[in-house]
């Protein structure tokens, strides 16, 4: 092989190098962003279910509020009919 052809091939191999790590640098880079957006998406959601979920134990609250604020009236008006309501309570918070 003449030196001017070793040149030649060699500078073609350093051309399809810088190609591949010019691909592979995007690639790269472009795998970031994507995760990035979906870290972002995600962290979106999540901040939307804790904000539903704060709504929903306010929610909570102000009903066991009213229901034990519905009991103290019921048991002051007719205490036999709360026995009643509390036989017929199927809740499991004992």
């Amino acid at each position: 092989m003449a030196p001017s052809e070793i040149f030649g091939l060699a500078g073609t191999l350093s051309a399809v190098l810088a190609a591949a790590a010019v691909l592979f640098a995007s690639f790269k880079t472009n795998t970031a962003k994507v995760w990035k957006e979906e870290a972002e998406a995600q962290k979106q959601k999540a901040d939307r279910l804790a904000g539903d979920l704060t709504e929903i134990k306010n929610r909570l609250s102000r009903i066991e509020a009213e229901n034990a604020r519905l009991i103290q009236l019921l048991t002051s008006l007719d205490p036999t009919r709360l026995a009643v309501v509390r036989l017929a309570d199927t809740s499991t918070e004992e």
